[in-house]
């Protein structure tokens, strides 16, 4: 290693052993919320796939030039400005967000905007495993409950079954069921999401079928689980009270996120289809 090289390498271990330090309670606060917090439970995976969507672009690292800006010192402050603010506002989502600007402008700030640029993917990524603020989940979970409710009076009543809902409660000859915020759909949104971005970066898409993937994650979530609970409002009635809750109540959420996650296969395919499609017209103008 010449001087520099080992310059560049002290640096980059002390800014990171600051970071360390700094951030050693945000990082253990998301831990245990990932670890008691089901909708957040994928936030384990994030982590080390941001790492290893780090490792595959060493090579790009290595050729890079390094560069270093004093812009990434600016968005280093600026970062622990945020934090500082979401310490004096008891905001953990601010203290969270601003370890990703940190960590960003400690990479732009010892080796350059080029670096940051070939790592901007699995820096974005890590965004998945900050929870929600807690008011940002509570504006999607209640319309997402009451959508599923309704999806739910309506299967139920083309089923020839009496059913009266209100607001995110059904009732039914054999049973009350209520949608709570557990099964409003977010866990299986933001993880299938999640899937979503991974599919598309290991079946080689490209940035527009990544995002069009990510994108089309989000109605098949929300269908998906109000299928789930029109299910369960059906087998309550058919089989018995025993089937919208316990084992049963369980195994119908893992059966239609396998489902969901089948339906993004298959729209994969289509995209990657359609992509090929387009590639053989391209070049057969060209030709």
């Amino acid at each position: 290693m010449t001087a520099t090289d080992r310059r560049t390498v002290m640096v980059a271990a002390a800014l990171s052993g600051a970071i360390g330090l700094m951030y050693a309670g945000v990082l253990s606060s998301l831990v245990l919320q990932w670890a008691s917090d089901d909708n957040y439970s994928h936030g384990f995976f994030v982590l080390p796939l941001a790492l290893y969507f780090a490792w595959e672009r060493r090579a790009a690292l290595a050729e890079a030039t390094r560069r270093p800006g004093t812009t990434g010192l600016a968005l280093i402050v600026a970062s622990l400005l945020v934090r500082l603010a979401g310490v004096l506002g008891s905001d953990l989502f601010l203290t969270r967000v601003s370890l990703i600007g940190v960590i960003a402008g400690t990479i732009w700030f010892v080796w350059g905007q080029r670096h940051v640029r070939i790592l901007a993917f699995p820096i974005l990524f890590l965004l998945l495993m900050i929870p929600l603020p807690a008011v940002v989940f509570n504006q999607l979970a209640f319309p997402l409950q009451l959508f599923a409710s309704r999806v739910g009076e309506t299967a139920i009543a083309l089923a020839g079954i009496p059913v009266l809902r209100e607001g995110n409660v059904l009732h039914v000859p054999a049973a009350t069921l209520e949608v709570a915020e557990a099964c409003s759909g977010i866990r299986s949104l933001v993880s299938l999401v999640m899937l979503a971005i991974v599919l598309g970066y290991f079946t080689g898409q490209g940035t527009r079928g990544r995002t069009l993937l990510a994108l089309a994650a989000v109605p098949i979530a929300i269908i998906a689980n109000a299928a789930r609970v029109a299910g369960t409002g059906l087998s309550a009635e058919w089989i018995g009270p025993e089937a919208a809750q316990g084992f049963f109540h369980t195994f119908s959420g893992w059966l239609m996120f396998v489902v969901a996650f089948a339906g993004l296969l298959i729209l994969q395919q289509v995209f990657a289809r359609v992509g090929q499609r387009r590639g053989r017209m391209a070049l057969a103008r060209l030709a």
